[in-house]
């Protein structure tokens, strides 16, 4: 399986300065970087207005990037459905004055991938589906015309919804951000199923491993690289077999700086054994 990269989340790193950035994303042996624009969950920076010009000069790699909404609470995954990405129709509004920022940093930067949770998508039986399914044409629709890619975050529904919904919308800036940890600890199904019936879709992913919750409402836990339920070796493959061949980006988002650069080491270790 040849991939172009493995590479590194930046709110992983817990840095907040493009300097910081390049050093721990060489230390951790990353050759592309995913950067956070710049929100509570995934990190301002210390450049502020200047970061893109930062990045640009900084040397760095990178992917695709990230954004995140003030407000989303990750307490639970009952906090996270009531607070997370354009479920609630009363933010939906500013949170989409906020993606079309990220997009268009997204352009500055000349990448094309930018991925956020849009939140809880509504069963098809759902009261909220269309209005919801509006939104996110909206911000798929606001991508493309920059030549962005709304990729959007695994974990939050099940494949089968996400692909359905794909399938509905049928806009072709409109991707997967693909998460197989995300599937474990939303408890929303089998990751590597998760991929045959999406594979088409995933523009983007992150490599992450978790154990599911035990007990119904409850997070699972977050666990390093090939130590949990995902099964890297049949992750890797089924991204072959579904004709993914782009970067593997590792997020880890538990554990104190250390504890992450050293789990983000062994990540990108394991990954270099798979592909």
């Amino acid at each position: 399986m040849a991939h172009s990269a493995l590479g590194v989340c930046s709110w992983s790193l817990q840095v907040s300065n493009i300097p910081d950035l390049a050093r721990l994303s060489a230390e951790v042996g990353a050759e592309v970087v995913q950067v956070g624009i710049g929100d509570p969950t995934h990190g301002a920076w210390d450049e502020g207005a200047d970061f893109v010009e930062a990045l640009q000069a900084s040397g760095l790699e990178l992917s695709g990037t990230m954004i995140g909404f003030p407000g989303e609470d990750y307490t639970s995954p009952a906090t996270i459905r009531e607070t997370g990405g354009f479920g609630d129709p009363a933010l939906r509004a500013g949170r989409l004055e906020i993606f079309r920022y990220a997009v268009d940093k997204t352009a500055e930067l000349g990448l094309q991938c930018l991925c956020s949770h849009a939140g809880f998508i509504p069963e098809e039986d759902g009261p909220e589906r269309s209005s919801f399914l509006d939104c996110i044409a909206e911000a798929a629709q606001y991508a493309g015309d920059k030549d962005v890619l709304f990729t959007m975050e695994t974990g939050q529904e099940t494949a089968a919804l996400l692909r359905r919904t794909l399938d509905e919308l049928r806009l072709p800036s409109l991707r997967v951000n693909f998460d197989p940890a995300n599937m474990i600890l939303y408890d929303m199904g089998d990751p590597i199923e998760a991929i045959e019936i999406l594979g088409p879709d995933i523009a983007h992913v992150h490599a992450k491993d978790a154990n599911p919750p035990q007990t119904s409402g409850e997070w699972g836990e977050e666990v390093p690289l090939g130590d949990g339920s995902v099964g890297m070796a049949a992750f890797a493959e089924a991204l072959a077999k579904a004709g993914y061949r782009g970067p593997l980006v590792v997020e880890r988002e538990v554990g104190d700086q250390a504890e992450r650069i050293a789990a983000i080491k062994h990540g990108i270790s394991v990954l270099r054994e798979l592909t």
